[in-house]
């Protein structure tokens, strides 16, 4: 039996983690945190769960600090890496056993499969979103030991993984937001983030990216999820995380019109 390594970066985590460590701990044989100078009980918690904690900075690009987790990680030759807020589903569990043993036909033989895509449903206002692009949420969390890793580049990336990939079933539950006002918190951060990307790429401030960011891309965003992806379909919280998911183009235009026109950063 292959055996298998959970990795996971924490920040003031305390109500999340407990969920995510309980959907894992029985069928595991390591959990490695790397916790990023929590202020809250999460390291306690995790350590009651038997995890392995690690203390470090917390960048504002906390796939850093999820990149730490891993290369940590020494027992699994499988890294099966989450965030504190997710949970595995009882059936996703018993198909990665499977999958990562070969006990099922898939695609290609299990020797040249080096990491599984994993189906996420998003819970949002109080609903599993079922459209909107946010499912299946596929996202590639688990990968041969040594063959899989985060670029650390942008808020929104996927691992990168050696090899070939093939994809799951069964849903990762992911619970990321308590309430509107902690989306909003993220969102102000993903902002930060973006903004700060806009910086690196060397965007021009001008007629035709102001007309861009502003309208253009927000627009289109929100046709791409509520309409052709059908976001209408998960009702009023649908419609809520396409509109704001679209306003993060302006937001971070307009955070970073403020640090170049206002700030110093070189034209």
């Amino acid at each position: 039996m292959n055996k298998i390594s959970v990795a996971i970066a924490t920040y003031n985590e305390g109500k999340n983690i407990s969920k995510c460590l309980e959907s894992v701990k029985s069928w595991v044989d390591e959990i490695v945190i790397v916790d990023g100078t929590s202020t809250d009980d999460t390291v306690k918690i995790a350590k009651e769960f038997g995890a392995s904690v690690i203390s470090a900075d917390n960048p504002d690009m906390f796939h850093i600090n999820k990149q730490k987790a891993i290369d940590a990680c020494k027992s699994g030759n499988w890294i099966l890496q989450l965030d504190a807020d997710e949970v595995v589903s009882t059936d996703l569990k018993k198909e990665i056993i499977v999958a990562i043993n070969n006990q099922q036909p898939i695609t290609h033989s299990l020797q040249s499969i080096n990491g599984f895509w994993l189906p996420r449903k998003n819970f949002f206002l109080g609903r599993f979103f079922e459209k909107g692009g946010q499912y299946p949420d596929y996202t590639l969390r688990l990968y041969r030991k040594g063959k899989g890793k985060l670029p650390c580049k942008s808020v929104h990336e996927q691992a990168v993984v050696e090899g070939e990939t093939a994809y799951l079933k069964n849903p990762l539950l992911h619970y990321p937001y308590p309430n509107f006002a902690h989306y909003l918190e993220h969102f102000n951060k993903y902002t930060d983030i973006f903004a700060d990307e806009l910086i690196d790429k060397k965007i021009s401030i001008s007629f035709s990216s102001i007309v861009s960011f502003m309208f253009i891309k927000p627009f289109l965003w929100f046709l791409l999820t509520f309409v052709r992806h059908k976001g209408f379909v998960d009702g009023f919280p649908g419609f809520v995380f396409s509109f704001f998911s679209a306003l993060r183009y302006p937001v971070s235009y307009i955070k970073y019109w403020e640090k170049k026109k206002l700030g110093n950063i070189s034209k």
